[in-house]
């Protein structure tokens, strides 16, 4: 039996909140968290946390296209980050919790321009979505203590929640 799964890496503040919301969706397989974006090999939390590596606190999310379309993952990405604000989710701020979809093909691409047109027509925001949509280049782990923080940490910090939206799907 072949592996049908698809990745998809985006990027949308805190990657601990993210991570926690996007491993409940069914049809996500597997999540990871890490640093993608920039162009430091070997990012790790202490260069990233400065916001002069490039890089963006990320989620690698591996899921079921039979179960959750990437298109469907993109909208619920949508609701449970701020794609309005440029490099800041709640009270992180830096290019490191940047909003940003790391395509993968051309499809990916395509698929998360339509999605953000989607959105932008959307009266769902009050401003325009500022994600970046980016090609996909490396994503570099996070350390063990930074996985699943959410699950380990109940009471941690995040500022991510999904929000009731009207978006076209």
């Amino acid at each position: 039996m072949t592996n049908t799964n698809q990745t998809a890496y985006l990027s949308g503040g805190c990657f601990w909140g993210m991570e926690d919301l996007v491993r409940q969706i069914p049809g996500v397989v597997e999540t990871e968290v890490g640093y993608s974006g920039g162009d430091v090999p070997h990012a790790n939390y202490d260069m990233v946390k400065t916001g002069r590596s490039g890089h963006a606190e990320s989620l690698k999310i591996v899921f079921d296209p039979k179960r959750l379309s990437y298109r469907h993952l993109l909208f619920e990405f949508f609701r449970m980050h701020n794609p309005t604000t440029r490099n800041q989710q709640g009270n992180d701020v830096g290019t490191q919790y940047r909003s940003a979809i790391f395509y993968l093909d051309e499809e990916q691409r395509r698929t998360a321009e339509e999605v953000i047109q989607t959105v932008d027509a959307s009266d769902d925001w009050q401003a325009k979505v500022v994600t970046e949509v980016v090609a996909f280049k490396e994503f570099w782990r996070a350390e063990e203590y930074h996985q699943k923080y959410l699950f380990k940490n109940p009471a941690g910090y995040t500022c991510h929640y999904v929000r009731r939206m009207q978006l076209g799907e």
